[in-house]
């Protein structure tokens, strides 16, 4: 039975780690990123578990194993992520300031449990677990991840903006 709850212990970020590695674009196929979808971003230890300390990370478990999370993101960590500095700023041009927001850095579900409905529940388990502080929960998606894409409208994901940085195209996406 799976279960939703944050983040509290080494061994779970670990665990996200290993999922995490799992579905990273260098160890898919071609094919694998177009059904499955695919993460950009490959964390270290160190920056996940500050990120953890700052705001707790959401986890879906089965038994005593992560099968989905979605990583919480302060602003204060806007520069740790090269690749997420263009997001940041142009968050900061599409609102005025991050009063309520929290930015989602990642979600990611083991390809037995999808389609299961963790993807929904991650975020919903994500906003009330950081009620009263964000009411408002904010992403960006590669264009090209389209079952990403899909899942996050399907859910009331709005599109913010488009733009292109590092030569892709990003969706930036907000959920209130």
């Amino acid at each position: 039975m799976v279960i939703y709850k944050q983040a509290d212990t080494k061994k779970e970020l670990y665990q996200i780690l290993a999922l995490q590695q799992q579905n990273l674009p260098k160890n898919l196929t071609d094919i694998e990123k177009e059904r499955e979808g695919f993460l950009t971003v490959e964390h270290d230890f160190s920056l996940l578990e500050e990120m953890n300390t700052a705001c707790r990370h959401t986890l879906a478990k089965d038994g005593g194993n992560v099968v989905g999370y979605a990583l919480s993101m302060h602003p204060k960590f806007s520069m740790d992520i090269e690749v997420l500095r263009p997001m940041f700023s142009e968050i900061n041009k599409v609102l005025k300031d991050f009063d309520g927001c929290i930015v989602m850095g990642q979600v990611c579900i083991a390809k037995a449990y999808r389609g299961q409905g963790i993807f929904t529940m991650l975020y919903r388990k994500m906003k009330e677990f950081l009620a009263p502080e964000f009411t408002k929960i904010i992403t960006e998606v590669d264009v090209k991840n389209t079952r990403s894409m899909k899942a996050h409208a399907t859910i009331g994901f709005k599109e913010l903006k488009r733009y292109t940085a590092g030569e892709k195209e990003w969706s930036l996406i907000i959920w209130q």
